[in-house]
């Protein structure tokens, strides 16, 4: 945050000709804020390549230049804008160096207000403001030493509006939603039907599902039921269908996480494969200019290497199929060296060289490493760490379900993270929604596991008879 000395000049020390300019290159970041001050953004972002092309109030970028430079230099602290008459043109993109310029060109002593003469040209000399203002200027002097001058953090990557778009042009696939029989979970199937993700197939007691969609006012007439008895049946017969192949996925509805995934990894009825069964969060964090997978925070308790390594290549296929090329995971620790009174650096290091030997594949490890150095790698460098994963992280690999958990709330309620989960290593993806769960989370979940459901649909189309 940087600093600087504010001083204001009084009514009396403003001569007639007296003048102030200011000059600043117009970032993302800026042109954004004024399209979120202007109201020019849909629901989840701000479309298009270009914000710049965003702005509804054109000039609002040279205006706010403007206005900063009457308050805080001439007059200064202390001043208000009365009465504004203002031409505007063009339109301001990212990367333009805008000045703004303010002339005192008359004086009212009665009313103590200053006229001012007002432009803002860009880089190529394009005028897009002109006009006048009349300020109240100040009676006292007002000066201040050593003012922070704030910055604005705004989300720097839609990752979801990617995962979005991937989903576009793919089919919606088949999904077995679980025992909905309350508003969110069936409320969150059909708006994910709408949006083209999932074709719904409910399983539990008709009655309760049609009594939940009667009580909030939902439309299942087009909607499939498949009747069994209570939720526990549910789980049974979603497994099921999911293993003769009726269903490509599963959703969780209002029934615990702990029934639903008994079913799943029952050993002689379940949908068990070689590999482990393991959570991972997709999340998108306003101030991390990528996608970041969080694993294991919801499944795996305790995961020994052999669990780990199982967890890490899920996380890496499913970085694949969002379109990370070569994913870096950081296995994350207390530490960045390996000690033996810490289990996790120990597994680190294990991790590390089962990649070195192709037991792992796809994607590029480092560990362990502090949650700091896997996400900046400023402070990587301030630590000495070398590392090609450090600061540019994909995946944390966390060592266990409570810090993986502890971390992903963090970054959704401290972070302002949005964050999608799907369970990875079964036959089927499978979305375990949760009440607290908003719009936008669930239609994201439902996203990632349809283009899960689609690559493994392609993966068993390549496989020789």
């Amino acid at each position: 945050m940087n600093t600087r000395d504010v001083a204001n000049r009084t009514f009396e020390e403003i001569d007639v000709g007296a003048a102030a300019s200011a000059t600043r290159m117009m970032t993302a970041t800026d042109v954004e804020a004024l399209a979120l001050a202007a109201g020019d953004v849909d629901g989840f972002h701000i479309e298009g390549s270009d914000p710049g092309e965003r702005l509804s109030a054109q000039g609002a970028a040279a205006v706010a230049l403007v206005a900063a430079l009457v308050n805080g230099r001439l007059p200064g602290p202390g001043s208000r804008i009365v009465e504004s008459r203002i031409r505007y043109d063009g339109i301001v993109h990212v990367g333009d160096t805008l000045t703004a310029e303010v002339t005192a060109k008359a004086k009212d002593a009665r009313e103590r207000t200053v006229l001012f003469d007002c432009r803002c040209t860009n880089q190529d000399g394009v005028e897009l403001l002109s006009g006048e203002l009349t300020v109240s200027a100040p009676s006292a002097r007002i000066a201040y030493s050593n003012v922070a001058t704030p910055e604005l953090i705004l989300r720097r990557n839609d990752g979801f509006a990617q995962v979005f778009a991937r989903c576009k042009p793919l089919a919606p696939v088949t999904c077995a939603v679980v025992h909905p029989c309350e508003r969110t979970s069936l409320a969150g199937a059909i708006e994910a039907a709408k949006a083209g993700l999932i074709v719904p197939v409910l399983v539990g007691p008709p009655e309760k599902i049609r009594a939940a969609a009667l009580a909030e006012r939902l439309d299942i007439d087009s909607l499939e039921i498949v009747a069994v008895p209570h939720s526990h049946a549910a789980a049974e017969r979603a497994v099921e269908m999911a293993n003769a192949g009726i269903v490509d996925a599963l959703m969780k509805g209002s029934l615990h996480t702990e029934e639903l995934m008994s079913a799943v990894v029952a050993s002689a009825t379940g949908l068990r494969t070689s590999r482990r069964v393991s959570h991972v969060f997709v999340m998108d964090v306003p101030t991390y200019p990528r996608l970041l997978l969080v694993t294991d925070a919801a499944i795996n308790i305790l995961p020994d290497v052999a669990a780990k390594a199982d967890i890490c290549q899920n996380a890496i296929d499913l970085a694949h199929v969002l379109g990370i090329g070569q994913p870096k995971v950081a296995i994350l620790s207390a530490v960045e060296i390996v000690n033996p009174k810490i289990p996790g650096t120990l597994d680190a290091a294990a991790l590390c060289k089962m990649a070195e030997r192709g037991q792992i594949t796809g994607g590029i490890l480092d560990g362990p490493l502090a949650f700091d150095n896997a996400i900046s790698a400023e402070a990587a460098r301030a630590k000495g760490i070398v590392s090609p994963v450090a600061g540019l992280a994909d995946i944390l690999l966390v060592p266990d379900l409570e810090a993986g958990n502890m971390l992903a709330k963090q970054l959704q309620y401290l972070a302002g993270a949005d964050a999608a989960g799907i369970v990875l290593g079964a036959r089927v993806p499978i979305v375990l929604t949760s009440r607290a769960d908003s719009v936008r989370t669930r239609l994201a979940s439902t996203a990632v596991l349809k283009l899960v459901a689609h690559a493994r649909r392609e993966r068993l189309a390549r496989r020789p008879e």
